[in-house]
């Protein structure tokens, strides 16, 4: 039931994300990006539930349960910064990378068909492995908007003001700001886990906390950067996008 409920998330963001790319390709503001994104959403919460309540602990057991929690989480920091965006354009650059992460999630031996019940988790383990994966939502969001700003600056320089997708781009200065707000928070989510993960007991190897501390260490340099020497926006957004790219490498380690 778990990984239908996962599929049908799936196809349901994809239908959000062709049938926003139709309306802004034709011009056309429509709310029915955010309405197929609510319904995956739900789907999400149904498939994380089935799966915590099957381990008797927060569903990030294996690489499929991680990268699902991760599609959760970026859906979910899409509804809470959307308005500045104008919500609607930003579901459709959001939408595919959901569907990617699933996708992924639901290739054969991915996720585990069986998941083991968890037995004597701890609290301090339970609470590094959801705030991480929690805070690469908010990072992989700043990602989409520097996608958007490389966008938005591609239209402008190649003049193309008149085009559905320039139409309904926000502007420049709200993508960056609210681009810096996520950064932050994802930081400060990241911390968070990363303190978690030293109070932790560690039974195992440590290649995917090292892994943490490394993105942790980046973030903040990135953000350093950009509040002492300032950073062109062009910059700053493929460092963004860059940044959260090489990040997902930690998963390697899980």
């Amino acid at each position: 039931m778990d990984r239908y409920l996962l599929i049908v998330s799936t196809l349901l963001a994809a239908v959000g994300a062709v049938l926003g790319m139709m309306s802004v390709h034709h011009g056309i503001r429509s709310r029915w990006t955010v309405v197929w994104m609510v319904a995956s959403f739900g789907c999400q919460l149904g498939f994380l539930a089935l799966r915590g309540e099957a381990r008797g602990a927060c569903p990030l057991r294996d690489l499929g349960e991680i990268l699902a929690f991760l599609a959760w989480s970026l859906t979910l920091f899409y509804f809470v910064v959307g308005p500045p965006y104008r919500l609607s354009l930003l579901g459709v650059f959001t939408a595919p990378v959901v569907v990617v992460f699933q996708s992924v999630a639901l290739w054969p031996g991915v996720l585990a068909s069986m998941p083991q019940r968890v037995a004597g988790g701890n609290p301090w383990g339970e609470t590094h492995a959801a705030m991480s994966v929690l805070s690469y939502g908010a990072l992989a969001l700043a990602g989409v908007a520097g996608v958007m700003f490389l966008v938005l600056d591609h239209q402008l320089k190649e003049h193309h003001l008149k085009s559905g997708l320039f139409r309904n781009l926000p502007p420049v200065r709200e993508l960056l700001e609210s681009m810096v707000r996520l950064l932050w928070l994802g930081t400060a989510l990241l911390t968070v886990g990363i303190v978690a993960g030293f109070i932790m007991p560690h039974t195992g190897g440590y290649g995917h906390f090292i892994a943490a501390v490394i993105t942790w260490i980046g973030y903040c340099l990135l953000l350093g950067v950009k509040m002492v020497r300032g950073m062109t926006g062009r910059r700053f957004s493929l460092a963004a996008v860059g940044m959260f790219l090489i990040s997902l490498t930690v998963f390697a380690f899980v």
